[in-house]
């Protein structure tokens, strides 16, 4: 049963309740509009590769424990929460071919720009994570509902390279025995800590994360062939 938490926290704050919110409506509405372009490329990429639908519209647990519906590229076959788990296994079986590089780039990440926009997401929180997930909360893991879940945060940092930590089978099993615990204790601690200057310095540490990352998928194409 879940127990409620009345510990006062940054999260209740005016920084998150009002100005992060400005903030992040200002900043996706500009994004939005720049990248209207590579939205309109790699929709097409998502057609030519495996046809419609172009986005993955699946259900998480939101702020103040409202469920959502998050906006990703789709970048596995259609119906794959139906063929396999929730959690995406090393060399999973279900991504395409576009949906691969669109992983190893994050960019099948950026259609969350809408949901930012429409106030379900920042960009800046705690990971979406699956409503059977959500449902278990209880003590501290309380505090996450109080922060909107964004794009990336302490945990998103840490476990940038999922897939490679929970393996090639058994991923569900692996994810909830060795990540899901830890992953909770880092959004709990982005709750409590989030700021303007936790904020910033977590974007930056996440785009030089994810360049990094990007350079590394790069390079081993290259070495590949």
């Amino acid at each position: 049963m879940q127990t409620q938490v009345t510990e006062k926290i940054k999260a209740d704050g005016i920084y998150n309740r009002y100005i992060k919110r400005v903030l992040d409506l200002v900043l996706a509405l500009i994004f939005a509009v720049i990248l209207a372009p590579v939205y309109l490329i790699l929709a097409l990429a998502v057609v030519i590769d495996t046809g419609l639908p172009v986005f993955y519209r699946a259900e998480r647990g939101g702020y103040r424990n409202r469920p959502f519906r998050i906006f990703k590229f789709r970048s596995m076959v259609k119906n794959a929460d139906k063929i396999g788990g929730g959690t995406t296994a090393l060399n999973d079986s279900r991504i395409t071919k576009v949906g691969n590089v669109l992983r190893k780039t994050k960019l099948d990440e950026i259609p969350q720009l809408f949901n930012i926009i429409k106030g379900d997401m920042s960009f800046i929180g705690p990971r979406p994570e699956l409503l059977r997930y959500t449902a278990q909360y209880e003590g501290e893991e309380l505090l996450i509902h109080r922060v909107r879940p964004g794009i990336t945060d302490y945990s998103s940092i840490e476990f940038i390279n999922l897939d490679e930590i929970v393996g090639g089978e058994n991923a569900d099993e692996m994810y909830e025995k060795y990540v899901l615990k830890r992953k909770n204790e880092l959004r709990v601690k982005y709750a409590k800590t989030v700021s303007f200057t936790t904020d910033f310095k977590l974007l930056f540490i996440t785009i030089w994360d994810v360049l990094k990352k990007i350079g590394r998928f790069v390079f081993k194409r290259k070495g590949a062939s």
